[in-house]
């Protein structure tokens, strides 16, 4: 896709990040997850994010990541694949450069290692990596890579291939300045985990989609909320989320590193051998599974 493309395709509907499916002994299980992107993908997801945050982007070696992608592009059909991008300037252009010799149609810059950086540091990370591929690039404003609102200005002049914005930060008056400013030369896309919990109000700062966790095992759920949301059903949006996202969000909280964890336990009720988390996260217990087993009972099943 050229960048104009990806971010038309990045505001046409709900988007999702597969998690990454491994081996019993740590290792990326391309079939399995093969077949938890092409179920996805019946979905009518528009984009998918291979390889992404609740893909475990942060413990993959970045020779792993175009093989992920590879695997995704195989069966996702008319969904677009975007892959995770990030660390420092110099890494991140080699995995950008990798991705886009696979077939991947965008990366998603994710915060790079470590350290905080100033503005004009971030503006020549995030410039190098746009200039350094054809395919469109979207920032992830979150934790230690934030750009304020004069900072993307001049990377949007700089960067024809910058098509997007996700936002982290939960700093609603931040990114009202971001969407005031830009206009619609930026597709704006909700990044909070679980991003449900955030939608209503991001919705009202000018962000039309966001990327959902859950996708990755109540695909259906996911969609009816998205759509309740987006036709202004306030009482539907409320019914899910007291019914499911906030039992989910109390599942969430009981450990740090559950954001992604939870969603890959989810996975596996769901029928798909997508493996344990890689450390330094955890899994859940026994007991946690059962109450996300009892959750996800309580709604739709894999169809």
């Amino acid at each position: 896709m050229t960048p104009e493309q990806i971010k038309a395709a990045l505001g046409s509907g709900l988007l999702s990040f597969p998690v990454t499916h491994f081996d019993a002994e740590g290792r990326f299980a391309p079939e399995s997850y093969k077949a938890h992107v092409e179920w996805l993908a019946g979905y009518k997801a528009p984009v998918l994010f291979a390889a992404g945050g609740t893909g475990e982007f942060f413990s993959l070696k970045p020779d792993e990541i175009p093989g992920i992608v590879r695997a995704a592009k195989e069966v996702a059909g008319d969904t677009a694949i975007v892959s995770g991008c990030g660390y420092g300037t110099e890494i991140a252009i080699d995995i950008a450069r990798s991705v886009e010799k696979v077939g991947a149609d965008g990366i998603l810059l994710l915060p790079h290692y470590l350290i905080d950086a100033p503005q004009e540091g971030l503006y020549h990370h995030v410039k190098k990596i746009c200039q350094s591929v054809g395919i469109g690039v979207m920032v992830y404003n979150r934790d230690n890579a934030v750009l304020q609102a004069d900072t993307l200005a001049r990377l949007c002049d700089e960067c024809p291939n910058l098509t997007g914005f996700k936002d982290g930060t939960g700093d609603i008056g931040l990114v009202r300045q971001v969407t005031a400013k830009m206009g619609d030369r930026l597709m704006y896309l909700g990044g909070m985990p679980t991003a449900e919990l955030f939608a209503e109000a991001y919705l009202g700062a000018g962000f039309t989609t966001y990327s959902s966790a859950v996708f990755n095992f109540v695909p259906g759920l996911a969609n009816e909320f998205y759509a309740a949301l987006r036709g202004g059903d306030r009482a539907t949006c409320e019914r899910i989320l007291n019914d499911f996202f906030y039992p989910f969000m109390a599942i969430r909280n009981r450990a740090k590193g559950y954001a992604v964890s939870a969603i890959k336990a989810g996975v596996r009720l769901q029928g798909f051998k997508a493996g344990p988390v890689r450390s330094p996260l955890t899994d859940l217990t026994g007991a946690e599974v059962e109450m996300l087993d009892a959750l996800i009972g309580s709604h739709k099943r894999k169809a």
